[in-house]
């Protein structure tokens, strides 16, 4: 498989997570919407349709859209990201740059479907959280240990996924997802998944949206750095104690 396809697997795949992902997020937050206040267990179910849709849609490169997947396997000692994808720097590279590039057309295509709404809306915290994730409760140390042990939850099962004879497959990703969301998303939202938080908040940054106010990047390294630790401690754990 020539890295061009895997790039344009993971890019679509990304970004019809972000699309589902903030399109729920718009449709419970955002002024006037059929879905408003409809809460976080819709915010969820959102997601994990999200995660089983994108996870179709790039099955050619494994599905990974996630970083944090794709490092992850690469500290679990694997091969191969995909059948006929071998693990190298250039892979890499295009796994990551395709997954980051397709979070920020998902925002964008989220603010595309909800214009109107965004534009009704005045409350920057709501305009900024269809994007991004934001703690509860601010305290960056204890927001990245909800982080690192969330999507090392994510990595570490999904790794396990290769390992068992199920065939639900992306069906067993959205659940896993909705579970994380359920039982581990309250302190930050659950970002578990650097390009998921940081793709969308560029979104928010450059696109024309009234009344919003910052992007938050003080708090934007946590959503990144946290799932990164997680999914590369999963691979390293995965790789001594079970594969």
């Amino acid at each position: 498989m020539s890295l061009g396809t895997v790039f344009v697997s993971e890019l679509a795949g990304t970004a019809i997570l972000l699309l589902f992902g903030c399109g729920v997020v718009a449709n419970v937050a955002l002024n006037k919407t059929k879905g408003l206040n409809g809460g976080f267990l819709l915010v969820n179910f959102g997601w994990a349709i999200g995660v089983f849709s994108g996870v179709y849609v790039a099955y050619r490169s494994g599905g990974h859209i996630n970083p944090a997947v794709t490092l992850g396997l690469l500290a679990s000692g694997v091969e191969e990201y995909a059948p006929n994808v071998d693990v190298s720097l250039a892979s890499t590279a295009v796994y990551l740059s395709a997954q980051f590039l397709g979070a920020f057309l998902g925002g964008v295509l989220t603010w595309a479907s909800y214009k109107k709404h965004f534009d009704d809306t005045t409350e920057p915290e709501a305009l900024l959280g269809v994007f991004s994730t934001g703690p509860a409760i601010r305290s960056p140390l204890w927001n990245t240990v909800t982080e690192v042990i969330g999507t090392f939850v994510l990595v570490f099962v999904i790794l396990t996924f290769g390992q068992t004879p199920s065939g639900l497959g992306p069906l067993a990703a959205a659940l896993l997802v909705l579970g994380i969301g359920n039982s581990l998303g309250g302190p930050t939202g659950y970002a578990i998944n650097p390009a998921r938080d940081l793709g969308p908040r560029v979104a928010h940054a450059v696109l024309p949206i009234p009344h919003k106010g910052s992007s938050d990047w003080s708090y934007s390294w946590v959503p990144v750095a946290g799932p990164i630790i997680g999914g590369v401690l999963a691979g390293l754990v995965g790789n001594a104690f079970v594969f």
